[in-house]
């Protein structure tokens, strides 16, 4: 079983759609992001928060899902 432990959903952020990390940073708004940002660097500019092991989360998340 793989495990998602950056991935969190609460019902009080982002109306429970699944975020890193508690941000209100959905992971669909990650892979929006990086399809718009294919450069690491640039992605990494736009979102210094994330590293990653939250990108690779974000990306196995859905295709678990």
């Amino acid at each position: 079983m793989v495990c998602f432990d950056r991935i969190t959903s609460d019902p009080a952020v982002m109306n429970g759609q699944p975020c890193l990390r508690g941000m209100r940073l959905t992971v669909r708004r990650v892979l929006e992001a990086l399809a718009t940002y294919p450069d690491r660097k640039e992605f990494a500019a736009e979102y210094p928060a994330l590293d990653e092991e939250d990108i690779r989360q974000a990306l196995g998340y859905v295709t678990t899902t």
